[in-house]
């Protein structure tokens, strides 16, 4: 099979859990009120800006690129996540998430009472709380008196795995399964539609692939280089050999699609 064929199925697998259609269904800023009305259970929720690939720089430490950062009508910021694999710490994801959107979004003489509110939502394909929720509001409370009290910042977090039949986990089935389409959700599969029906969006869904997997590429040669080149330094000529021989390759970079930072 070409390299052409290998993307193009590679392509037509993905479906919006997956960053990579999920980042170009998040240009469509209908998409994303759509999504965020039903998670966040606000049907007047308006977005004003929709920004995929938004990126959040720290100068001092390590930099995000978010799935999507939308501004709402209220004035709230919000990054919506999406996330398959279980692979890490995904709350202290929510928690330096937010911390670099508050920051990038933040004046050095503002006011820390004018400092805007902010909303990470997160999609992931399992349920890591593993409480059998298909949604999970985490929120501040006073632990003497049980009170709820509000800082701006906002966590919310919804899983695929778990079917319970809200209007949030219907959702989910349109995120995850390659045939769900729905008329509760228009806007969600007619944009998932584009992408996996028409030649058009299929192009564009390659197109990407392609180029994650140029990065994914030559990230691949500049840690081999790096390890080469520590090998050869200490004599190891075979070991540097067997290095070179393993470096990553076009058909085993596109079964790693879900890279979302950059590498440091």
């Amino acid at each position: 099979m070409s390299n052409t064929a290998r993307i193009r199925e590679k392509a037509l697998l993905l479906n919006p859990i997956d960053d990579l259609m999920f980042r170009k269904m998040a240009e469509n800023m209908g998409f994303c009120e759509e999504i965020l009305q039903v998670i966040l259970e606000d049907p007047d929720l308006t977005v004003l800006e929709a920004i995929p690939q938004w990126q959040g720089t720290n100068m001092q430490g390590r930099s995000v690129i978010l799935d999507a950062k939308c501004k709402l009508g209220a004035g709230t910021e919000v990054n919506i996540e999406v996330q398959k694999p279980d692979d890490d710490n995904h709350q202290k994801r929510v928690r330096y998430n937010g911390a670099i959107l508050t920051t990038n979004l933040t004046d050095p003489k503002t006011k820390f009472k004018d400092i805007p509110d902010v909303c990470v939502v997160f999609i992931s394909k399992s349920d890591f709380f593993k409480r059998n929720h298909a949604v999970y509001h985490v929120d501040r409370i006073l632990r003497e008196t049980g009170e709820l009290v509000e800082n701006g910042f906002t966590e919310v977090y919804v899983n695929a795995a778990v079917k319970d039949d809200s209007t949030a986990s219907r959702l989910m089935t349109v995120f995850t399964d390659s045939d769900a389409y729905s008329e509760e959700f228009p806007e969600t599969s007619a944009q998932k539609s584009i992408y996996k029906k028409t030649e058009g969006g299929i192009q564009a869904m390659c197109d990407v692939v392609k180029d994650l997997a140029k990065e994914e590429r030559a990230e691949g040669r500049e840690e081999t280089s790096f390890v080469m080149k520590r090998l050869l330094s200490a004599g190891r000529i075979e070991d540097a050999k067997r290095a070179a021989d393993d470096s990553k390759y076009m058909d085993q970079l596109l079964e790693e699609f879900g890279r979302k930072e950059p590498v440091h």
